[in-house]
């Protein structure tokens, strides 16, 4: 597999800034799916009368397992964010860089 190509685009500093924003929203938001499932994976093996402890706990590990990684996903999003601290223009301020996109 050869490395990716990216093209340069023409798109204004604000709105490559809220381009990331809304990544990051859209990530937190599969993060919160994965959450679901995990939750109702242990709901399905806590309903059945058939699992045993040993499999409980295993199922158990597994969510937290996946938890833990969620975690992880969410601090990097974070730190993602707090970079574009103070970045973005007011619909009152002028733009240093041109950009019309906002008004």
């Amino acid at each position: 597999m050869g490395m990716p190509v990216i093209v340069p685009s023409n798109i204004c500093r604000n709105q490559a800034i809220t381009d990331l924003i809304q990544s990051v929203a859209l990530e937190q938001a599969a993060l919160a799916h994965i959450i679901n499932a995990e939750g109702e994976k242990l709901q399905r093996f806590i309903s059945c009368k058939s699992t045993d402890e040993e499999t409980l706990l295993k199922v158990n590990k597994s969510v937290q397992d996946m938890l833990e990684s969620v975690a992880r996903v969410e601090t990097i999003l974070q730190a993602k964010l707090s970079l574009f601290d103070g970045c973005l223009c007011s619909e009152h301020d002028h733009c240093k860089d041109g950009c019309d996109s906002h008004k």
